[in-house]
């Protein structure tokens, strides 16, 4: 069974890795063979497609590659997307998980609530997720991921 310390300890590391390859951006190599290994480690694109709904997506909102999602994190000049700035690279100082509720099974497990980004001058932006996770060789990896920013009804 998987359990919510797992869950916790995902949205840790994934948040830790988000901070880490911002920190590398003016490093490229460096911040590109990063970011490969974090989308290595955390998602599961070596099993098909991942559902993957970036926040900052209006083209192309969602992106089932590695290639896809290595540009969203990144950019670049090679990036799979145009419309990508490379969301990781902001860069962020911190990221923090407050879970609405997880969803515990034997190999899989779905959380949702809202993540909070903070930038270099403390502004923090929030924004809504469901994360779906499942086992594999041991670990939790994603294969759905979905943010978006909260409702705002000036907008709509």
């Amino acid at each position: 069974m998987v359990t919510k310390e797992q869950v916790v300890s995902a949205q840790n590391e994934w948040g830790a890795g988000v901070v880490k390859i911002g920190s590398l951006k003016e490093q490229r190599a460096e911040c590109e063979a990063f970011a490969n290994e974090f989308l290595d480690k955390l998602y599961s694109f070596e099993a098909g497609p991942v559902l993957f709904k970036p926040t900052k997506c209006a083209v192309e909102q969602f992106r089932p590659t590695k290639a896809e999602a290595l540009s969203y994190f990144i950019a670049g000049e090679d990036r799979a997307c145009a419309e990508d700035k490379g969301f990781a690279i902001n860069p962020w100082t911190k990221v923090r998980f407050e879970n609405s509720d997880i969803i515990l099974e034997e190999n899989r497990a779905i959380a949702m609530g809202n993540y909070f980004f903070t930038d270099l001058e403390g502004n923090e932006a929030k924004v809504e997720y469901t994360f779906g996770y499942k086992v594999k060789d041991g670990a939790l990896k994603i294969d759905l991921h979905h943010s978006s920013f909260p409702y705002n009804p000036v907008v709509a």
